[in-house]
């Protein structure tokens, strides 16, 4: 077909071209781009290599904005579709759908905490990469890192429902970093303030080199010293300091390891459904001895219904740690205060140009 019989196939007169192209520049204008980088960067190339005259009369680039009106209509850029852009997102609508997920089965609610504190685990203060900003997590590449095993299984794609309905003015960042805050307070925990306008990183060349988030054990097997290393090297890498590494701990109050997934077993607390200060609470007060099992070393309680990893031992080996670690369990309240600082800071870290959002 030539270019006439393909716009006269798809219904678009001369006069009707005209108006499609008034339609794009009101989108272009507006701040489009965001819909279409590739259509925004040709018009603004042809514009500035003509100086904005004579844009119809010319064949070539007549030709070239018949091309850009079909690719725009195509993609069904419309004025109501800009109109509905331009409203932004509901945020508080968005919380509602995950919430509702999280109160349909509330073991889905610590998942999606992971999901939240593992896509903002790996910022880097030197290099100045990693962090939540990208929505990086949703990519193989990421989710292939040893500490994501299991969420490209679970908790990305039950976020997609909610992405869908919401469209592009949501970004995965967005939604991943919202679901963390949305998830522990419906576990019973604080309300923690958040903020809106991560940009998705468009392709894997944003995944950051596996490594950066924090693991189980480290150095030969049982909590030592070298552990109490490695938590201060990676979470000093985001800017964390002691009390901040004790306080983040605390959000293994939810959930439980799985062999499928980490190769650890069993839940930290009695209550792995709602957020609260047991776990400082457990690490105290409880003897914990080795587990005799073939997984990878890990200890237990006398009625091997709990578990804590190397990692969480050596905080109350530590005595830099241990201070805080007995502060928290006796002080539920200034535990909520300052994880919700230190979970604030970390989803934020790497970010630029965010804007303090009401979600609750």
């Amino acid at each position: 077909l030539t270019r006439s019989q393909s716009m006269n196939k798809i219904g678009l007169s001369p006069s009707n071209m005209l108006s499609r192209v008034s339609i794009f520049l009101a989108l272009f204008s507006a701040g489009a781009e965001a819909f279409a980088p590739s259509l925004s960067t040709r018009v603004t190339s042809v514009l500035d290599a003509h100086n904005g005259q004579d844009l119809i009369d010319d064949g070539g680039r007549r030709a070239f904005l018949a091309s850009s009106v079909m690719t725009l209509v195509g993609a069904g850029f419309t004025p109501a579709a800009h109109a509905s852009w331009k409203k932004g997102v509901d945020y508080k609508a968005v919380a509602g759908d995950i919430g509702s997920i999280i109160k349909d089965d509330p073991n889905k609610g610590p998942t999606l905490v992971r999901l939240a504190w593992h896509s903002s685990g790996t910022y880097d203060k030197m290099s100045k990469d990693g962090g939540s900003g990208g929505g990086t997590i949703r990519f193989k590449e990421e989710l292939a890192h040893g500490g994501n095993a299991g969420l490209g299984e679970t908790a990305v794609p039950w976020m997609e429902d909610v992405k869908t309905k919401y469209g592009d003015s949501l970004s995965y960042a967005d939604l991943y970093t919202l679901a963390g805050v949305v998830a522990i307070k419906e576990l019973g925990g604080p309300t923690i303030p958040w903020s809106s306008g991560r940009v998705d990183a468009l392709d894997p060349s944003a995944v950051t080199p596996d490594g950066r988030l924090p693991g189980a054990d480290s150095g030969p097997p049982g909590a030592d010293p070298s552990d109490a290393a490695h938590l201060r090297t990676i979470f000093n890498r985001m800017g964390f300091n002691d009390q901040e590494i004790v306080a983040l701990s605390g959000a293994h109050a939810l959930g439980r390891c799985h062999t499928t997934a980490s190769g650890y077993d069993g839940p930290w607390t009695f209550t792995p459904t709602t957020f609260n200060n047991l776990y400082f609470s457990l690490l105290n007060a409880i003897e914990w001895t080795p587990r005799d099992w073939k997984g990878p070393f890990q200890y237990e309680n006398q009625g091997k219904s709990l578990m804590m990893l190397p990692t969480d031992l050596v905080l109350i080996q530590d005595d830099d740690f241990k201070k805080y670690v007995s502060m928290y369990a006796k002080d539920q309240a200034a535990f909520f205060a300052d994880f919700s600082k230190a979970f604030n800071k970390l989803e934020e870290l790497g970010t630029k140009g965010l804007k303090s959002t009401s979600w609750a």
